[in-house]
């Protein structure tokens, strides 16, 4: 009979910032396991539950048994098993006596066996049923299964009361397993299944006896544990939100998961601090509030900071005022050891800290901090010029950079290390550093993940392109390239910044010369390879990926990126310009006629020279040549523009001239004058066709 099946281990308190992806694991790998053994249907589905005490799993119509499968074994092939005569052999003697004893001892007569063709070869198989297994085996190899494979971030060894040293992520201490109403009789971890559990730690007494699986979630609800970590976050998040009123609530995704997987019963209260504290950046409150404390901190509506904030218990109570007093004196410390911080760092300027980044190594094979710093000063002093910058453009940015790297030797950053570049602006500001330079220190790291803004000041973009250039190039050129998901120094992330900035800024700025710049900045380095092929190429296959998240087809981008594109400030107008031409009725005659020409100048390389028009005998490929020649002046007037899409258009007007020339015109003249001829023309329409993109990756 199918019924709803119950597991649950019953541990000490496990890992918060792990219990979510292990309450999933769980109820996946049981799923999993189950279906593997034929115990639930393919279309099955599991409930998942997570608290700080317990995994467990719902998984609804369990077979009690799984039924009887039909196998068909090889046996082995005919010419072994028989001999010249046709009779049986040894080896196929052997293998039926082993069968026999594995299917439940009957003797398996040769005529028993089915003789077919097993690809080219003829063999003889064995049909049989295997019966069933119950769900107690079942079951016992599946959480077996599902145990061993659990991302458990560290194993801890313990004791049972028996003496046997078991390994878990923490101590279990009870087993359930139920099939409906019935215990199912497995064992783990030293355990009895049973259908006893516990209740919430302190508003909970004596255990808790499970009537079915089907009633797991409200009996454990009775004694007063949320069993569902999903409905325990949603709880907790509308609990929040709640008692935030008219304020906005700093509510990260990381933070609201691991608050959940530390309550069971879960309670909202308000809390504050002296307003004091508040003359502190905002940013090391929340942050100190965040990560030491878990709580929740409140904004007005301008995004200014309250003293007020709010707390996740796990005790509920009509009565709270000893647990509101007890975490306000918890966080005051903390707010006061961030406000000294601030006071301490206030009273060195930046840039009396230069000097100390030559004591803080960067990496042992590129040098001190101080040394990476007037790396990126020198790039940034390029980087600004090539963009156009004036000498007060250029000053900022060697301003910026300099200082960049400073607060990293401040208290505020030594103890929350997230906070570096937002601390130094706050710093610059207090040192009276221009703006400009004090929104740089902070906006140099950005964007810092996916989706995150890009710099707003241009100091901050020149600053930001020179230290993810620097970082991108150097760390490449002494071998620690992304391998496989590796990526430490998280170059992916620094190429695709770089990308979008580029494009994003519309930096008119060559991407070769930049590589080129940041390279040289470590001449005389004896660990440093030039990378600059490699980078590019790892820079381009960035390009690709970013491109397509912007919508746009694999062969449009192929058509652009394929040629290697130096700036990449035009790149979107030269997509959309493919795209264009790529509507037009002509587009697939010309796309597969440039492939053509592609592949005969591939073949024809280094023989390449001037057309000369005195050579031209044939009709269709004087009226090709004159065509491109009345054509040239506005595709060149159109390509200077800007107006990519009208200088693809314009190739439209050659499509019959071009067929016609592909008709009428042998190319590969016996003449080797003329054969040359040919192929130059073919390549001045190359050049022509391909200037904003390689039109022959848009051929089917």
């Amino acid at each position: 009979m199918n019924q709803t099946l119950l597991v649950e281990l019953l541990t000490e308190e496990l890992p918060p910032k792990a219990l979510a992806k292990l309450g999933e694991a769980f109820s996946a790998g049981m799923l999993s396991a189950l279906k593997a053994r034929n115990f639930v249907d393919a279309d099955a589905g599991a409930t998942s539950y997570a608290t700080p005490r317990r995994l467990a799993v719902s998984i609804t119509s369990v077979r009690a048994a799984s039924p009887d499968r039909s196998i068909r074994e090889k046996v082995l092939p005919v010419s072994v098993a028989l001999d010249a005569q046709g009779n049986p052999t040894a080896p196929l003697q052997k293998k039926l006596a082993a069968l026999a004893s594995a299917t439940g001892g009957k003797p398996i007569e040769l005529a028993a066996l089915e003789r077919a063709q097993d690809g080219k070869t003829e063999s003889f198989f064995h049909t049989y049923t295997a019966p069933g297994s119950s769900l107690v085996a079942g079951l016992q190899a599946a959480l077996e299964e599902t145990i061993g494979k659990l991302p458990i971030p560290k194993l801890m060894s313990y004791q049972r009361p028996d003496g046997t040293t078991v390994q878990f992520v923490r101590p279990v201490h009870k087993l359930m397993a139920l099939h409906g109403a019935s215990v199912v009789p497995i064992t783990a971890l030293g355990l009895q299944a049973d259908r006893v559990t516990l209740g919430h730690r302190f508003l909970s007494r004596g255990d808790l006896r499970i009537a079915d699986a089907e009633s797991y979630a409200a009996t454990l609800a009775e004694g007063k544990v949320i069993a569902s970590f999903s409905v325990r976050k949603e709880k907790i998040r509308a609990a929040l939100k709640e008692q935030a009123g008219d304020d906005s609530i700093l509510m990260p995704e990381a933070l609201l998961d691991e608050v959940t997987a530390l309550v069971e019963w879960p309670a909202v209260y308000t809390c504050n601090f002296e307003s004091q504290f508040l003359s502190v950046p905002q940013e090391c409150l929340i942050l100190t509030m965040q990560t030491n404390q878990k709580y929740f901190a409140l904004t007005d509506k301008s995004g200014r900071l309250r003293s007020r904030f709010l707390i996740v218990s796990n005790i509920a109570t009509d009565q709270p005022r000893h647990i509101i007093e007890g975490n306000e004196r918890v966080v005051r410390p903390r707010l006061s050891d961030a406000k000294f911080f601030f006071e301490q760092d206030q009273k060195k300027r930046l840039e009396d800290r230069i000097p100390g980044l030559a004591s803080v190594v960067y990496h042992n094979k590129l040098g001190t901090q101080g040394e990476r710093s007037l790396r990126v000063r020198t790039l940034a002093s390029l980087i600004a010029l090539a963009s156009g910058s004036d000498a007060h453009g250029e000053a900022l940015a060697q301003r910026a950079a300099s200082l960049a790297k400073t607060d990293l030797l401040t208290d505020m950053v030594g103890e929350f290390p997230e906070l570096q570049g937002i601390m130094g602006t706050y710093y610059a500001r207090h040192d009276g550093e221009p703006e400009e330079v004090a929104l740089a220190i902070s906006e140099h790291y950005q964007p810092r993940f996916a989706g995150d803004a890009l710099p707003v000041t241009a100091t901050g973009a020149t600053v930001a392109m020179a230290d993810k250039l620097e970082i991108l190039v150097g760390i490449w050129g002494i071998g620690l390239q992304p391998t496989g998901d590796r990526d430490p120094f998280a170059l992916r992330r620094h190429a695709l910044g770089v990308l979008r900035m580029l494009i994003e800024k519309r930096l008119p700025l060559s991407l070769q010369q930049l590589l080129s710049d940041a390279s040289q900045l470590f001449a005389g380095n004896a660990n440093f390879k030039d990378p600059i092929a490699d980078v590019t190429s790892f820079l381009h296959d960035r390009l690709r990926g970013l491109l397509r998240e912007r919508g746009f087809q694999p062969n449009e981008i192929e058509a652009v990126v394929a040629q290697q594109p130096d700036r990449l400030d035009n790149i979107v107008e030269r997509l959309e310009a493919v795209r264009a031409f790529a509507a037009l009725p002509e587009a697939e005659a010309l796309a597969a006629a440039n492939k053509r020409i592609t592949n005969i100048l591939k073949k024809a390389e280094g023989q390449v020279g001037m057309v000369r028009p005195a050579l031209l005998h044939e009709d269709a490929e004087k009226a090709l040549n004159a065509g491109m020649a009345r054509l040239a002046p506005q595709v060149e007037a159109a390509f200077v523009a800007g107006d990519f899409t009208g200088t693809l258009k314009a190739l439209s007007v050659l499509r019959d001239d071009v067929d016609r020339f592909f008709n009428d015109v042998m190319v590969m003249a016996e003449d080797p004058a003329l054969r040359a001829n040919r192929i130059a023309l073919l390549s001045a329409l190359h050049g022509m066709m391909n200037r904003v993109a390689d039109i022959s990756r848009l051929a089917a």
